[in-house]
């Protein structure tokens, strides 16, 4: 398959800046992935879609404020640096710019040198690999020094930060935000569960695939980056139940997908576990763990456009997005949502 088949145009108006002040009053796109039919509502309608005894699955990863503004020590250099994934004895996988400016050993100062980083070597990705040094707790300093990673098409200053977190955020060490469930609150959620529906969590810290573009002609070719995953004993349990009940199992964005389908694919059931996932999901693979899902809408030739064409059929998916462009849905992180039932 080539990367153009996921391709589409859209306007550019239509990519969301900032999000709504009521996170359930965004618009929802409903897709039936049998028939192809399409609805249109609001999110708050979500609990009209859900039967008693489905279950939702949320990825409770909580956004690190990962981007990071310093200098060079020793030429007093910008350099701006987002914290990819945590190593081992204080080491972190990042993303550098300008990376050029950055070899092995130059050291980077953050806030008057309350954080200073050394680069150990250059990653795989041509990102850096940097050895921290601080007094007092890391991630308290972080809270003070560091920003939210907005993705690069918003433009716009987010007022509120804790408004690029789920309102369910818990673990920290993620890099981005898992956009799907920024649509659902507190209220919304409890509601769903006064219905009999059930609500539980899984653990993906996005990491480099977010921001990695497919880069090669045939997507067969691409490489997916590593990111950490978790599910408890009670999830797992939970989630054969459900399944054995002849209920849906409803995975809210496409990192609960891509951790459930990892479990599913390596375990054959689901089991408390954690590990690192690269799954890639693209047509022709099957999915096995979920019956639903619910999504924001992607960009093209992203390998999450890929994700939902595997669920849903590129047909269908290609139609669905044609008619969000022609109704004026807002697009990506701060944006509409979609269910594909």
């Amino acid at each position: 398959m080539k990367i153009d088949d996921f391709d589409f145009n859209l306007p550019e108006e239509l990519i969301a800046q900032t999000p709504l002040q009521d996170r359930t009053a965004s618009r929802l796109l409903v897709l039936d992935r049998e028939s192809g039919a399409i609805k249109d509502g609001t999110f708050s309608d979500m609990i009209d879609e859900l039967e008693e005894g489905d279950c939702l699955v949320l990825n409770d990863t909580r956004v690190l404020p990962a981007r990071l503004f310093g200098v060079k020590e020793d030429t007093g250099a910008q350099i701006e640096v987002l914290l990819l994934k945590q190593l081992e004895n204080d080491q972190w996988e990042t993303l550098i710019k300008p990376a050029k400016r950055v070899k092995a050993g130059t050291v980077i100062q953050f806030g008057d040198g309350r954080l200073r980083a050394t680069c150990v070597r250059e990653a795989d990705h041509g990102g850096r690999i940097l050895q921290m040094e601080y007094e007092g707790i890391f991630h308290e300093i972080l809270d003070e020094l560091g920003e939210m990673p907005l993705p690069p098409y918003i433009k716009e200053t987010l007022a509120d930060q804790e408004r690029y977190q789920t309102v369910y955020a818990k673990h920290r060490g993620s890099a981005a935000a898992p956009t799907a469930g920024l649509h659902f609150s507190t209220e919304l959620l409890e509601r769903i569960q006064q219905k009999g529906v059930h609500v539980t969590f899984v653990t993906l810290h996005v990491g480099l695939g977010t921001f990695r573009p497919v880069s090669v002609e045939r997507i067969e070719e691409h490489q997916m980056h590593a990111e950490f995953y978790q599910m408890s004993e009670g999830t797992a349990r939970l989630l054969t139940s459900v399944r054995e009940n002849g209920k849906r199992i409803i995975a809210v964005g496409t990192t609960s997908v891509r951790t459930l389908e990892t479990i599913i694919q390596e375990h054959g059931e689901f089991c408390e576990c954690s590990g690192w996932t690269s799954i890639f999901i693209y047509p022709g693979y099957v999915l096995k763990g979920i019956d639903a899902m619910v999504t924001n809408f992607h960009l093209p030739k992203s390998t999450l456009v890929m994700l939902v064409s595997a669920f849903a059929g590129k047909e269908n998916i290609m139609k669905a997005y044609q008619h969000a462009v022609n109704e004026r849905y807002r697009f990506f992180s701060f944006g509409d949502a979609m269910l594909i039932r």
